[in-house]
């Protein structure tokens, strides 16, 4: 790739509105791949609040992720799942790499360059449609890492999106006694049912309590775990009411400045029911002396061939239509689980 190369990207711009811009791509350095992007998969969380102004501007991106500069104001490049292949390196000393099928975590965009150990090569037997959930994945390790789900257990999930499915999945090959999953949206049900959810229901039908009450029923009643994954801040609530006595409940979701309620009174004081923030770029502390993030992929990694995620994808946009999809995720969220970027 020489000076002269272009390259597409994308960018938010205000609320409600994404652009695409043809930018020249410096030559790579002598420690880079240039990699041409494929397939790249949109955030249903994070990168739509940043689509709705629901995320605070003065936040950095990613401290964890060099491809992620900068604070989350406008205008603003985004995104943390690319998959592509390898067209040029910096030197000849990397030139095993040429060819190779690599993830990286980078915003939407059509090539880029990165160092060796800013990319994961693609095992085989996995695609890059199948890649580009590894992020997700990632977090739904993390999120049960931090729950400590028990044998026997009764956990409930709300919010079926793609982190909650990919959570629900990693949850359903443990010999829990039941798996329940919220979700506003019959498709995310139906997909929560395959995975392997013993009983999924809507969150704002009006018998929705009187069955979590059945199905949560034992001594002692209510939930042991339940995560919160919906985005919804006030599904805090509904969490609450379903946990049991010394029930915990790790809290997946980024709210960005959405706000509601909580009510901390009664049930949750004299329940000793105990709140969890659940966080990515970082380790559950007493995990660390033996889990490292490299550990945490490493898992990750494996369970994408185990749970083959590529089945949510819903739609497919090219880049020159990203304004498209993400108004099909925020204007009909009942249509989508997982939405691609193709190149």
């Amino acid at each position: 790739m020489g000076a002269r190369m272009k390259r597409t990207s994308l960018y938010f711009t205000e609320p409600g509105k994404v652009e695409t811009r043809l930018e020249s791509m410096p030559p790579s350095g002598p420690d880079q791949l240039a990699v041409q992007t494929e397939v790249s998969a949109i955030s249903p969380g994070t990168e739509m609040l940043i689509y709705r102004g629901q995320a605070p501007a003065d936040l950095p991106a990613d401290e964890s992720l060099a491809s992620l500069e900068g604070d989350l104001s406008y205008p603003l490049k985004y995104g943390y799942a690319c998959a592509g292949r390898v067209v040029a390196v910096g030197s000849s000393e990397l030139g095993a790499w040429e060819g190779r099928r690599v993830f990286s975590f980078q915003p939407h965009t059509s090539a880029f360059h990165a160092r060796p150990d800013q990319v994961i090569p693609i095992p085989e037997g996995s695609s890059m449609e199948q890649a580009v959930f590894l992020p997700n994945l990632e977090t739904a390790v993390n999120l049960v890492h931090d729950g400590v789900p028990l044998l026997g257990e009764r956990v409930v999930v709300f919010g079926q999106g793609v982190v909650g499915l990919l959570t629900s999945a990693l949850l359903s090959a443990l010999p829990l006694e039941r798996l329940i999953t919220l979700d506003r949206y019959e498709l995310r049900r139906q997909a929560s049912l395959q995975t392997g959810a013993h009983a999924s229901l809507d969150p704002l039908a009006a018998d929705t309590s009187a069955a979590l009450g059945e199905l949560l029923e034992g001594e002692p009643a209510g939930a042991d775990l339940v995560f919160e994954l919906s985005g919804a801040p006030q599904a805090l609530n509904q969490a609450i009411e379903v946990a049991g006595f010394d029930g915990r409940i790790v809290v997946g979701s980024w709210y960005g400045t959405k706000k509601a309620p909580l009510d901390l009174g009664g049930r949750f004081h004299r329940q000793r029911i105990r709140l969890i923030s659940s966080q990515v770029s970082t380790i559950r502390p007493d995990l660390s002396g033996r889990w490292t993030k490299a550990r945490r992929l490493e898992v990750a990694l494996r369970q994408l061939h185990e749970i083959q995620p590529e089945r949510w994808i819903t739609q497919r946009f090219p880049i020159e239509r990203a304004q498209q999809a993400y108004q099909l995720i925020d204007q009909h969220p009942d249509q989508t689980i997982q939405v691609l970027l193709t190149y």
